[in-house]
């Protein structure tokens, strides 16, 4: 493959990740009911934010979002880590995701979920994720995850 000097080659691949990052969301019901936006996917790497709703509350009286609010933005960020590794897989699905809340987002506030597949086997990916509302030092929460890997 050659590079041209403007970098044509690489802006291809970043547009067809911002491609399939952005079906990858519209074919996804819930994530597009929830309002999830995916911001960067790349580099085994995807970052999603979703805008707090007030549909989304957990607490009327606090207006702090559900925790499955949170799970969900966590798994489907972890699956297009995934998917975005440098291996290709076609396709995955969450086995297993452990998600560890450290506090409640603020309201009002955007979540963000970024997640980072680390390690890949034939079969299995491994994958960790963090959550946070505008305080991005202070994680709302975070996870580690196994998600399978078809080729």
């Amino acid at each position: 493959m050659t590079v041209t000097e403007d970098g044509a080659d690489e802006r291809s691949s970043k547009e067809t990740r911002d491609r399939i990052a952005q079906q990858f969301i519209e074919a996804l019901p819930h994530a597009r009911a929830l309002g999830m936006r995916m911001v960067h996917l790349g580099d085994a790497q995807a970052e999603i934010v979703m805008d707090w709703n007030a549909d989304f509350v957990g607490d009327p009286h606090s207006g702090i979002i559900h925790g499955g609010v949170i799970s969900a933005l966590m798994d489907t960020c972890s699956g297009a880590a995934v998917l975005a590794h440098g291996s290709a897989p076609r396709s995955t699905a969450t086995i297993d995701l452990r998600i560890d809340y450290m506090r409640a987002a603020k309201p009002g506030q955007r979540i963000t979920a970024k997640a980072h597949c680390y390690h890949i086997t034939r079969s299995v990916a491994f994958v960790r994720a963090q959550a946070m509302d505008e305080d991005h030092d202070n994680p709302v929460a975070t996870a580690t995850g196994a998600f399978t890997v078809e080729r």
